[in-house]
């Protein structure tokens, strides 16, 4: 009897090992995502049209070198094109949003063996309404 209630116990510890280590992991991949996602909407509401910027002063956002910039970013990341959505708004809003999936360590032992983990991001391109810094 006591043999049965140690190994119960050891795989009872396995099994929160892994939720810790393996809960971890899901947590950095899911911070490592919504970096990610927010770097290529930033990048995205970066790509100003300097074109209508310099005959009226306007910024607005060139909607196809936006998205263009954004994914390529992500896939330089290691995204595949599947992986993320990049949605570029009228009014030059840049919403990106990013899945992906993480292997587990301990957890594949009881079958468990990936967590997906998604994020996603808006950004726009800032705009100095005062006429200062």
């Amino acid at each position: 009897m006591a043999t049965l209630f140690v190994v119960g116990m050891s795989l009872l510890l396995l099994v929160c090992a892994g939720l810790v280590v393996d809960g971890g992991l899901a947590i950095n991949a899911r911070m490592r995502v919504a970096d990610d996602a927010e770097q290529a909407a930033r990048v995205g509401a970066d790509s100003i049209d300097v074109q209508v910027l310099r005959a009226g002063g306007d910024i607005q956002v060139n909607q196809q070198l936006a998205q263009t910039r954004a994914a390529d970013y992500l896939r330089g990341r290691g995204y595949a094109s599947n992986q993320f959505l990049v949605d570029v708004q009228q009014d030059g809003t840049v919403d990106v949003t990013v899945e992906d999936t993480t292997s587990t360590l301990l957890l594949g032992l009881v079958n468990v063996h990936e967590y997906n983990v998604g994020a996603g991001a808006v950004a726009a391109p800032e705009t100095d309404e005062t006429g200062g810094p």
